[in-house]
Formats: C-alpha cells, sequence, structure tokens
C-alpha cells in the first residue's frame, strides 16, 4: 500500500541519519562508547556513566552477579541501547511495540514491531527485531481501560497489572484468578491483548513507625529522602506521598528540624516534596553504601531490562533491574499508577528512597513485596513525572538546572520534564525526545544525541 511504502522510506533514511551512534557492546567494538575526536558524543559520553561511583558498581556486583567490568559496559550498554530505541520509536511510528534488553552486560537490544517489514531497519541499528501481533500504543491503551475500570471495582485480589512488552500482552497478576477475570471484563480488553499470572502476596508500602534514620515526619514515622531539588530558590527533596500530608513536618535522621511537605498525592500517584529550612542544603547526590556520595547527572529513563540500585534507610544499597514500566499496583490503601516495577528488594523505611541507573535518576520507592533477606520486588515512582507534576528541578552535578532559555525563537527550555516523542525547536532547528528526561542547561538539544534527534 502507498503509506507503507512511504513509512519504510521513512525509517530507512531514519536509521541513515544516525548510523553513527550504534549500540556500544552490540557490534563488538573494543572502543565502545568512546567517540572518535571530533565526532558526536555517544550516548555513554552524554550520560556520564564513567561517572559511576565504586559503590553503585559494587552493589551491581553483588546483586546482579557480575564482575567490575561487566558493571561497567553494562552501564554503557544500556546508555546506547536506549538511544538507539528512541530513534527506533521515532522511526518505526505506529508499528513500534517496545524494546528491552538482555544479557548479563546488556548486549542484546530487542526491538519489537508489528510489521515485518521493518525488520531490516531495526537489524541496521544493530537490534534483534521481533514481530508481534500488537503495538504498544494499543497495549498501554488496553492498560488504561484497566486503569479506568479499577476505579470502581476492589482490586485488593488482582493487584498489579501492567504492559510486558516482552511478551506483547497486558499482564494482570492476582491471588484470585476470578479477580483478574472480573477486571479484564469490566475494562473491556480483549483477552488476546491480556494474559492472567498469580502471585502470592499483596504488595505493600514500605512505611515505618519504628523510627530509624532518614528522615521522620511529624517526629514518628520514618521514611528515606529520594533526591534533592530545588523549586526556584527553594530547596528540598523529592520523596514517596504515602510517607506524609500536606503540611506535616519533617525532622532529619539527627532529628534536627527539617521541612514541611508542600504537596503529597497518594494514593492514584505516590509522589511528595518537602521544602526544607536554611538549615539544610540539597546536593546532587544519594547516600551510597559505605556512606559515599553517588552523583546524580540527570534524569533520563532507563529501558526494560536495564539495571537499577536503589538507597534506602533501612536496607542500604541494593541493585537489580527494570521489570515493566508501565504498571498499575494496588495497595490496601488504593491503586497507584504509572509506576515502573523491579526485581530490587527493600523494606520498611526504604519508603521515598531513590532509585538510580548509573548517575541517572529513576524514581522514588512506593512499595513491594518480599524483603531484603528472601529477596522480593519493588515499584518506584518515577521521578520525571514527580518533577513535572510539581515544578521542581532535579539538583545534579551537571548544574543547577537554572531556567535558561533556548536560543531565541526556541521552544526548548531547562528544566523543562520532556516525554518521547515531543518535539521543540532550538537554534532554527526542529528536534524529536529521543528519551524522557529533565533538560538543563548543557543539555541543548544539539549536544545531547542519546535525547534529541534532529527532525
Amino acid at each position: 500500500m502507498p503509506h507503507r511504502k512511504r513509512h519504510h522510506r521513512a525509517v530507512g533514511a531514519a536509521v541513515a541519519a544516525t548510523a553513527a551512534l550504534l549500540v556500544a557492546g552490540l557490534s563488538g567494538s573494543a572502543s565502545a562508547g568512546t567517540a572518535p575526536a571530533g565526532s558526536a558524543p555517544t550516548a555513554a559520553e552524554t550520560l556520564r556513566t564513567d561517572a559511576a561511583p565504586p559503590a553503585l558498581l559494587n552493589a551491581m556486583q553483588r546483586d546482579l552477579g557480575l564482575d567490575r567490568r561487566q558493571a561497567e559496559r553494562r552501564l554503557v550498554n544500556e546508555a546506547e541501547a536506549g538511544a538507539t530505541a528512541g530513534r527506533l520509536r521515532a522511526a518505526l511510528g505506529g508499528d513500534f511495540a517496545g524494546a528491552w534488553v538482555r544479557g548479563a552486560e546488556s548486549a542484546t537490544l530487542t526491538v519489537a514491531t508489528t510489521d515485518a517489514g521493518d525488520v531490516a531497519a531495526i537489524e541496521a541499528r544493530g537490534a534483534e527485531a521481533k514481530v508481534v501481533r500488537h503495538s504498544l500504543a494499543d497495549l498501554d491503551a488496553a492498560k488504561a481501560r484497566l486503569d479506568k475500570a479499577a476505579t470502581g471495582l476492589n482490586t485488593a485480589d488482582a493487584p498489579v497489572w501492567y504492559v510486558d512488552t516482552r511478551t506483547n500482552t497486558v499482564v494482570v497478576e492476582a491471588i484470585r484468578p476470578a479477580a483478574a477475570r472480573s477486571l479484564l471484563t469490566a475494562a473491556g480488553v480483549d483477552r488476546s491483548l491480556a494474559r492472567v499470572e498469580s502471585r502470592a502476596e499483596r504488595p505493600r508500602t514500605f512505611y515505618d513507625l519504628r523510627g530509624g534514620e532518614a528522615y521522620y515526619i511529624n517526629n514518628s514515622g520514618r521514611c528515606s529522602v529520594g533526591f534533592p531539588v530545588t523549586k526556584g530558590t527553594q530547596q528540598g527533596f523529592a520523596t514517596a506521598g504515602h510517607c506524609g500530608r500536606t503540611g506535616a513536618g519533617t525532622t532529619g535522621a539527627n532529628r534536627v528540624a527539617q521541612g514541611t511537605f508542600q504537596g503529597s498525592i497518594f494514593p492514584g500517584r505516590d509522589m511528595a516534596w518537602v521544602a526544607t529550612n536554611s538549615s539544610w542544603t540539597a546536593t546532587p547526590y544519594v547516600l551510597g553504601a559505605g556512606g559515599q556520595n553517588v552523583q546524580v547527572t540527570g534524569s533520563t529513563a532507563a529501558t526494560v531490562g536495564a539495571s537499577v540500585c536503589r538507597s534506602g534507610s533501612t536496607t542500604g544499597w541494593h541493585c537489580g533491574t527494570i521489570r515493566q514500566l508501565n504498571t498499575s499496583v494496588t495497595y490496601p490503601e488504593g491503586t497507584i499508577s504509572p509506576v515502573t516495577r523491579t526485581t530490587v528488594c527493600a523494606e520498611p523505611g526504604d519508603s521515598g528512597g531513590s532509585y538510580i541507573s548509573g548517575s541517572q535518576a529513576q524514581g522514588v520507592t512506593s512499595g513491594g513485596s518480599g524483603d531484603c533477606r528472601s529477596g522480593g520486588e519493588t515499584f518506584f515512582q518515577p521521578i520525571n513525572a514527580l518533577l513535572q507534576n510539581y515544578g521542581l528541578t532535579l539538583k545534579t552535578t551537571g548544574g543547577d538546572g537554572g531556567e535558561e532559555p533556548g536560543e531565541p525563537g526556541g521552544t526548548w527550555a531547562s528544566g523543562t520534564v520532556y516525554q518521547p516523542g515531543d518535539t521543540v525547536t532550538y537554534g532554527g532547528a526542529t528536534y524529536r525526545c529521543l528519551q524522557g528526561h529533565q533538560a538543563y542547561a548543557g543539555w541543548e538539544p544539539p549536544n545531547v544525541p542519546a535525547l534529541w534527534q534532529r527532525v
């Protein structure tokens, strides 16, 4: 059909225009992640995977069974895979059905499509192609119907549902299969799109009234600081909404007066932020193993299958992988959506703590099941949605975020949270966002090809 021919020409053009950014590790190059002199920076260079601190690499080795070289290579490959997947998502359009990485070093990127005619273009980018029945847009739409239907149902016995790109289905996990079937029926989701899986445990929020470290809410409950942020000249930090309501006061781990919750949403979302007093200074770090600082250089969202590490005041540093992005989870207090599901463990008191991939902030701990002795799963509230909702700027080592506009006449702006597919103008050219992130000075579109594609 004529429109299909035009589509494949567009895919081919996009591939040819970005051929210099093949996924590091997929080609087997010994110099992957290092750009030749005078060439555009690689995604790994842009996202500063070389800035990963020893504490993070050590935790990845412990929890993912890697050696140091594998951990370093994994971060490089995941940065490059994210950029490649973003470009292919833009090129494939409505055919795109998701992407994920696998392997000890995340060296294999798979991109799914509903059109077999896209296979050559995907493989030309160094990725594996998988032809599937349903597009990501179709799966997301089905999951949205489940979210809407869940508002009128008791989903305690079907507490988790998500888009699983690897199986090209929407999965409902249930204590009782009948509860999953009721949800699917109420949502009007075609059974060809859905799969029901059993689970034994009900997720819960990691909230603790026993005291400890990190920060305290109204001198009683304890949670963990997520990421330091600013809002204009006001300093503070992002955390989980279930930790405290708007107006609640906080004290630090040292029991010194700290701040006040300025906004809090729970359930529905699990996001909040605390404005701190003048005694506290926001820094671009999260607490790593042994008290080491782990620097934050941005908030580029990681790919399914990518490594992610968590810092919490109860259990410290633990790592795992991202299982699904677009997930809904029901706690006793209500349903939260969308959250990201991970294989990282956590325990009460870890709530609100930070998830980071390499040096890129990912989100704040919401809840989960299991523990760090027997293993478990966790869900985090994505940080970019939190930043966008409250108009916050993530504190990073790349700069203060500022409010600098792009060049005159451009729409790109520092401090703005961009999602894949968003378009901006800068310096007289138009760019399309490839990966979700918050922009800041130094990450102007021409400077970060891992995040922006000129169109």
